[in-house]
C-alpha cells in the first residue's frame, strides 16, 4: 500500500555519515511512496579501496571521481520531468566538500574547490532533506556489521571525524527544509512502526527545521 506525500515534495534527499542508514531508508521511502531513487554508487569508484588503505595517496582521485559522479547524477535529475514522480536520493551534492575538507591537502583542496564551484552551478535544490544522525559508536557498529569490501579499512577515527563534520554542517544548513532524525534507536527497514512514525513527521512537517526521535 503506497503512502502519499504532499505535492510540494518532489525531490527528497536522505543524508548522513557512513553507516547512518541513508541508502536503506531512501530505498524504503521510494518503495512505500511510489517514487524513484537516485543512489550513490561507491563501488564504481576505482580509487575508493586504495583510499581507505592510504588516504594521502588516493584522496584526490577518489574525491574527484565522486565529485564528477554526483554532479552528473544530479544534473541528469534536473533535466528530467521532476513532476512525474517524487525522487528520493541518498546524497546531496553539497555534502561532497565535507569529505574533501577531511582528506585533501591544502593545495589539493584549492584545486578541488575550483572544480566544485564550476560544477555546482544551477543544480536543483531538494524540497526536503532528512539528516540521519548517529553516535560515532553506532556508525562504527553498523559499518562493521555490513562489512562492504571497500569499507573494511575505514578507521574509527575517520568515522568519528566524519560524524562531527556532518553535525557542524547541518547545524547551519538552511538551503532547504531539514528534518533531523536521531537514528540510534530506530530501525526503519525492519520496524513498520518506526517507518510509519517517520512518514507521519515528513507529511506533517511545516517548519524549516524539525527534529524526530523515537524517544526510546
Amino acid at each position: 500500500m503506497l503512502s502519499m506525500l504532499p505535492e510540494r515534495l518532489r525531490y527528497v534527499v536522505v543524508e548522513g555519515p557512513i553507516g547512518a542508514g541513508k541508502t536503506s531508508l531512501t530505498r524504503l521511502l521510494a518503495e512505500r511512496c511510489g517514487g524513484t531513487t537516485l543512489l550513490e554508487d561507491p563501488g564504481a569508484n576505482p580509487f575508493l579501496e586504495g583510499f581507505y588503505r592510504d588516504q594521502r595517496r588516493y584522496a584526490l582521485p577518489a574525491q574527484l571521481f565522486f565529485l564528477f559522479q554526483r554532479a552528473e547524477q544530479v544534473r541528469e535529475l534536473a533535466q528530467t520531468d521532476m513532476f512525474r514522480a517524487v525522487t528520493f536520493a541518498d546524497f546531496m551534492f553539497e555534502k561532497d566538500p565535507l569529505f574533501a575538507g577531511l582528506t585533501l591537502r591544502d593545495d589539493e583542496l584549492k584545486l578541488y574547490r575550483q572544480i566544485y564551484e564550476h560544477l555546482s552551478l544551477q543544480l536543483p535544490v531538494p524540497d526536503l532533506v532528512i539528516y540521519l544522525q548517529g553516535t560515532p559508536q553506532t556508525l562504527i557498529d553498523r559499518v562493521q556489521k555490513r562489512a562492504a569490501s571497500y569499507e573494511r579499512a575505514i578507521s574509527d577515527d575517520y568515522l568519528e571525524r566524519l560524524s562531527d563534520t556532518y553535525a557542524r554542517f547541518f547545524h547551519q544548513y538552511d538551503a532547504a527544509p531539514l528534518l533531523i532524525v536521531n537514528s540510534d534507536n530506530l530501525n526503519f527497514v525492519d520496524s513498520r512502526h518506526d517507518f510509519d512514525l517517520l512518514l507521519q513527521r515528513i507529511v506533517g512537517m511545516r517548519g524549516q527545521r524539525e527534529f524526530f526521535s523515537s524517544g526510546r
